[in-house]
């Protein structure tokens, strides 16, 4: 099975660009129970067109999108978009009339309508967040800035809803391409708990996070999915390999966009495991809501190390 993860840039260039952990999943010759997921490359896209592009490869394949798929509903309540504004009628597919609406506004215009709904709320609350971003830790789908999560639902859920994928819960679609929306930052605190491992400003591009990128690639590498703390991963026979050049990129790149990227893969192997453990469990989310949609192996009671 192609197992995908997806570190994604709203803005993708030459120097930013898109990457993709590129990992083969399969049993071992001594035991068809025990699974090894192996990363054997990465690719670039440089552009919002090529990714496009690259969604539409034909499968079977599973990927992992760092990226949110949808706006909190509490917010989309507030502002009567879809599915939530009177006109619509689309009470049976609410995902893809919300992100349909998003396809026709420009990011200027869903930062005026985020400002107008902050504003009328108290400090400390300014946002409003999906359930499944609180028991990540991962910032509201709103924020426009630091990081612009916003941008990135703008640029990558539509684009995943015109390529006609499927989104377990969320979109009917092609069942030999699955998108799953992965959050690297939860799979690295539980190993590094709050501590920083990459950064885009070069300032901070220093020893400490290069020696936190070790420690958790060395942790991954040594340590069974389940004793790191990921629940879903209790019942799993599941390695992971790297090529030593691979292990490279992960380490030296300062950004941790290569590692992100295959902290994003990882996640979404423990989902694909999960639903072939149990079919129907979608991908070991169970039952999520069918607008906000929930982040591949994260479960409700993940808060402890908040």
């Amino acid at each position: 099975m192609n197992i995908f993860g997806v570190d994604f840039s709203s803005s993708p260039s030459r120097r930013k660009p898109i990457v993709i952990a590129c990992a083969k999943l399969s049993t071992t010759l001594e035991r068809t129970d025990q699974w090894v997921l192996s990363l054997e490359r990465f690719e670039k896209v440089y552009s919002l067109d090529e990714f496009a592009e690259w969604l539409e490869a034909p499968g079977p394949w599973l990927s992992g999108f760092d990226f949110p798929f949808a706006l909190p509903r509490d917010f989309l309540v507030t502002v009567a978009w879809p599915p939530f504004s009177p006109e619509s009628e689309a009470s049976e597919r609410p995902w893809s009339a919300h992100i349909e609406h998003l396809s026709s506004l420009s990011r200027q215009d869903l930062v005026v309508a985020f400002k107008r709904f902050c504003a009328a709320r108290p400090a400390g609350r300014k946002f409003a967040h999906r359930a499944c971003d609180l028991f990540a830790g991962a910032s509201s789908s709103m924020k426009w800035v630091n990081p612009p999560v916003a941008y990135m639902l703008h640029a990558g859920a539509t684009r995943l809803h015109q390529a006609g994928v499927m989104i377990p819960g969320l979109k009917l679609g092609d069942s030999q391409r699955v998108a799953l929306e992965a959050y690297p930052g939860f799979l690295a605190r539980l190993v590094l708990g709050r501590e920083s491992y990459k950064s885009d400003d070069a300032r901070k591009q220093n020893e400490a996070r290069r020696l936190a990128r070790k420690r958790l690639m060395a942790a991954l590498m040594s340590m069974p999915l389940r004793e790191i703390g990921m629940v879903l991963a209790s019942d799993l026979k599941l390695s992971l390999e790297l090529t030593r050049a691979t292990q490279t990129l992960c380490l030296d790149d300062a950004s941790g966009d290569h590692l992100d990227a295959w902290l994003c893969a990882i996640q979404a192997c423990v989902g694909y495991l999960c639903e072939e453990r149990e079919p129907g469990s979608l991908y070991g989310m169970g039952a999520i809501d069918p607008l906000e949609g929930w982040i591949v192996s994260v479960v409700r009671d993940s808060l402890h190390y908040k």
